[in-house]
């Protein structure tokens, strides 16, 4: 009692004493009454933005209700209603849009823009993701420094001493309640990702990350709230708790964290693009909005003062706020990224070829398809392989015929890794399709190949093969589904030796193909495949348009193969220096003057220097107009135009490159009709 009364006589003579010196104002406001009892915060947030600013599907040049100008509308909303609030970002921020693209590749020495914009939002904090890493140390520095916000990650610590290469948390007081925000990254940037993005770094298991920090932030930070901003999800049903399959150990931690983990108030979740509106786990809220800002979180936290002082929760409630028709986007963000937009927009509008026929990528995880076939012949091309792995990124895509834009190229291959050859025995390319096979479920009479699809196996990990035939029959035991495997027209055989081009991601062992991990690399490319396949079309301007038939879907490919042709195409199709001239092309042009032909020859080429007479020809007063690439087997010329196949064949016939008479020819070529 007495020790209260002193308190109040040394406040009132305090209070006092600064009334006479003119500061009662100030003074009354600090010290005349106790906070409220109760209180609320509020938590905003966005993950796996990947680069969306504007309300744009740069794909398709379409509006898309999705991005930070209009994210920025429903923020600056709700501040206004209530002032006590975070905004926080799970990561996975400076990669994915062609925006982010076009400025990591060709406006390096701009501000970084998805800093730019949300710093201007006034985001708190920021956790890193695994695509930070994408553009390697250099570009993840540049854009931290720029940043008007911690990034945070506690689990990732340099190499040579242990230490945090990020800061493992933010402190921040919302009202009178002191919130303490911790970072953890997926732990699978090692696995996903080139060795020098990371050089030097340590990815720590984030669960026992989060054991040893939040102890720091509630004893030693005396936070009232404890909020882990986890670039990672889920890794089983929250209500049924049925496990969900994971590319490494540890990659989504989020549950086991709020099981296991005393301490932690709420979870913002990312990595899986698994939109979750509230989850309870162990009295830990769990929320995700999701991607690219097509939804923003908002958890409200309702707070009372204990006896002893501190903050406590007594409600929590999370949910998710689409991003919609009615959300106008912010013109201060839109005129932010101006500059960059445009930009992106005007180098995407760039003409780089032409295609005769539509290409689409929805059928493309289900039959062999001529735009899947483009990834692959760039990789067979440029890798100076056997044999291609590739999987169709984006069924949506979409290129109509005529002009082909970088716009459209781009949408077919939409992430950034890089080319990459192994050598391979037969045995180890019979696993890694026997493994891609694992994206069908068994073969169940009546259903559909979409019927089939195994939702535990992501599409872009079912990788396709280019340069070698073969069936998966759905009707056999996953792990023996690969039927009829052959190599230029023979069986392979499981000690036979190939080059393989993938990826970057696969070889890191992306997607679980172990077997091209392990594998000897004999040539890596320091540029994206985004990059060789823009370069590709640029280069010989025709895309072909007919897929190669070289793989089918048993019991559904119900039809024969299509018969052997020689070709520009892999495996089979590519043509033996001793063949004579296909009976093909007439068959498959019927003399169509608009008709697209693809010649190939194979053999060593001293007699077709850049001065060829095939390649200085014109019929009807029509130049040919050829694009020579290199390859394997030698060299391919794409013809512009056709006319009638006997004025060809007499052309070829003046230029020497195919004989008067005779059956033998080093020429062999497959036509298709335009």
């Amino acid at each position: 009692m007495e020790d209260r009364q002193w308190r109040f006589r040394s406040t009132s003579s305090l209070l006092l004493a600064l009334a006479l010196l003119g500061l009662g104002a100030w003074s009354a406001e600090r010290f005349d009454v106790d906070p409220p009892a109760r209180t609320s915060i509020t938590l905003l947030g966005t993950t796996d933005v990947h680069g969306n600013i504007y309300p744009i599907d740069y794909y398709t040049d379409r509006p898309a209700n999705r991005g930070l100008a209009k994210i920025f509308t429903i923020v600056k909303q709700i501040r206004r209603e209530q002032p006590n609030t975070l905004l926080i970002d799970n990561g996975d921020g400076i990669q994915g849009t062609p925006l982010v693209y076009y400025h990591h590749t060709r406006a390096r020495t701009w501000p970084d823009p998805m800093m730019l914009v949300m710093s201007y939002m006034g985001y708190d904090a920021m956790t890193v993701g695994n695509h930070e890493f994408n553009f390697g140390l250099q570009v993840i520095d540049k854009a931290r420094r720029q940043a008007g916000f911690p990034w945070l990650s506690a689990n990732i610590t340099r190499q040579s001493d242990g230490s945090n290469y990020f800061a493992p948390y933010a402190i921040r007081e919302v009202g009178s309640v002191r919130v303490g925000v911790l970072g953890l990254t997926t732990p699978g940037v090692p696995v996903w990702e080139n060795r020098e993005n990371y050089a030097g770094l340590e990815f720590r298991d984030a669960l026992e990350e989060a054991r040893r920090w939040v102890p720091i932030l509630r004893r030693k930070e005396r936070c009232d709230v404890v909020v882990i901003a986890a670039h990672m999800g889920l890794d089983r049903d929250p209500k049924t708790g049925r496990r969900r399959p994971s590319e490494i150990p540890g990659e989504n931690r989020a549950y086991e964290i709020a099981e296991s983990v005393p301490g932690v108030d709420v979870i913002l979740m990312g990595h899986t693009h698994r939109r979750v509106p509230e989850a309870l786990v162990n009295g830990v809220l769990l929320v995700n909005a999701g991607r690219w800002a097509e939804h923003l979180a908002r958890v409200d936290l309702v707070l009372e003062r204990g006896t002893d002082g501190r903050w406590r929760i007594v409600a929590k409630h999370g949910r998710l706020i689409p991003v919609n028709d009615a959300v106008t986007a912010d013109a201060e963000i839109l005129d932010l990224a101006r500059p960059y937009h445009q930009r992106t927009e005007a180098w995407l509008d760039t003409v780089i070829g032409q295609t005769a026929r539509d290409l689409d990528g929805r059928e493309a995880r289900f039959k062999d398809t001529a735009i899947l076939d483009l990834i692959h012949r760039v990789q067979l091309d440029v890798g100076k392989a056997d044999v291609s792995l590739a999987a169709m990124f984006n069924p949506s895509v979409h290129i109509p015929a005529g002009p082909v834009t970088v716009r459209q190229i781009a949408s077919l291959y939409i992430y950034e890794n890089t080319l990459v050859v192994v050598e391979l025995t037969g045995r180890q390319l019979k696993q890694a399709l026997e493994h891609a096979a694992r994206y069908f479920l068994p073969y169940r009479p009546g259903a559909t190949p979409r019927e089939l699809v195994n939702p535990d196996v992501p599409g872009f990990n079912f990788d396709t093969a280019e340069g070698v035939r073969y069936d998966i029959d759905l009707r056999r035991p996953v792990g023996d589904r690969i039927v009829h495997l052959t190599f230029r027209g023979k069986p392979v055989d499981p000690d036979q030796m190939f080059r393989v081009a993938t990826n970057n991601y696969r070889v890191n062992g992306g997607g679980g193909y172990t077997m091209l991990k392990r594998a000897p690399i004999v040539y890596r490319s320091n540029r994206d495949i985004r990059t060789l396949i823009i370069e590709w079309v640029t280069q010989h301007r025709l895309i072909p348009d007919q897929p190669s038939q070289n793989w089918r879907l048993l019991p559904f490919a119900t039809s024969p193969r299509a018969p052997h042709r020689m070709g520009w195409m892999m495996d089979e199709y590519r043509p033996s220096s001793k063949v004579g001239a296909s009976s093909l092309a007439p068959q498959a042009t019927n003399g169509s003057p608009n008709s697209m032909m693809i010649l190939a020859t194979s053999g060593r080429m001293s007699s077709l220097g850049g001065n060829s007479p095939l390649e200085s020809s014109s019929l009807n007063r029509v130049p040919l107009k050829f694009n020579r690439s290199s390859s394997p087997w030698g060299h391919v010329f794409s013809l512009a135009t056709l006319p009638q196949r006997r004025q060809w064949k007499n052309a070829l016939k003046k230029s020497g490159m195919m004989p008067r008479s005779g059956n033998s020819s080093k020429i062999s070529w497959a036509a298709y009709g335009g």
